[in-house]
């Protein structure tokens, strides 16, 4: 008899044992997860630059880069944007899981300014008046170049079919003593078809469209600013 009565309680604290393990394992699949950290990205490495002696070319005279602006976009926004042109091509949307490294307009200057220092000095704005008394610049402080990032997102024309599109307005000035001299101004704009149509899709054409326009601005600079005749 005592020994059935031990082996019962045995049974019942096994029993007892397993439910709470069960009743455990449910209540901890039941807390919430922590959220998953976004996808950081920026434009990649850029172009490799050589001396200008080494591409068999002169340099171009100094330019000086300004802040790039972006308006429409939330100062200080690192949000990969997209739009579906099918359903509402007005309305901007973030990707929840992506982010940009820093706002796309820093990154933009970041990569116009690479390239663009391929063939000559970029100066900051606040440093342009260091070469005025520069004779190649006949005292006269260097050009300026002004860009607004007007369009910088991840476009769906379908729900399978979509690009990254950059467009930007680009604007050269001459700072004179009676106020500035507009050199020149142009709109560039690149599509870069997606090869998937997800958030790292939209980041790799949007890295690769912003080179493209980068390397269009540096093309057009070296028309609108000419070298000085010798």
């Amino acid at each position: 008899m005592f020994t059935i009565k031990i082996i019962a309680v045995r049974h019942d604290f096994i029993r007892a044992s397993a439910l709470f393990g069960l009743i455990f394992v449910a209540g901890c699949a039941a807390l919430p997860q922590p959220p998953s950290r976004p996808a950081v990205y920026d434009f990649g490495p850029g172009p490799a630059v050589q001396a200008a002696a080494e591409r068999g070319t002169a340099p171009l005279s100094p330019l000086t880069l300004d802040d790039i602006e972006a308006p429409g976009v939330t100062e200080g926004s690192n949000a990969v944007l997209y739009r579906l042109a099918y359903a509402d091509a007005r309305q901007l949307r973030p990707y929840s899981q992506a982010r940009w490294s820093q706002p796309p307009a820093l990154l933009f200057h970041q990569r116009l300014r690479e390239q663009l220092g391929q063939r000559r000095a970029i100066l900051r704005p606040d440093n342009g008046a260091a070469l005025a008394r520069n004779p190649e610049l006949g005292g006269r402080l260097p050009p300026v170049l002004r860009v607004e990032l007007e369009e910088f997102s991840h476009i769906f024309s379908s729900p399978s079919d979509s690009a990254g599109v950059v467009r930007v307005r680009a604007t050269v000035v001459d700072l004179l003593p009676e106020g500035e001299t507009l050199r020149g101004q142009q709109v560039f704009t690149v599509r870069t078809p997606a090869r998937t149509a997800d958030a790292p899709g939209g980041v790799a054409a949007l890295a690769q469209a912003s080179t493209q326009v980068a390397d269009e601005v540096a093309a057009w600079l070296e028309q609108a600013l000419p070298p000085p005749r010798k």
